[in-house]
């Protein structure tokens, strides 16, 4: 996988969360920090198909899908 380096700030309190868990996990502390922007772009991207489903816009049936994509 490739890597990026980053200079961020966060809030003590954060940093003292992610030092506990990267000891008690025995983690990297950019591998905590990483997981857990997975799972709140999972959560983002849930929200937006959320929003997506709510607003009434046409959908499309499987069979439809397959169909309009030459499938």
């Amino acid at each position: 996988m490739n890597t990026t380096r980053l200079n961020i700030t966060l809030p003590i309190s954060l940093d003292n969360d992610i030092n506990r868990y990267a000891k008690e996990l025995n983690q990297k502390k950019s591998h905590i920090i990483a997981s857990a922007l997975d799972m709140y772009f999972d959560y983002l991207d849930l929200k937006e198909a959320e929003k997506r489903l709510k607003s009434n816009e046409p959908t499309l049936t499987l069979d439809e899908m397959r169909k309009e994509l030459g499938l």
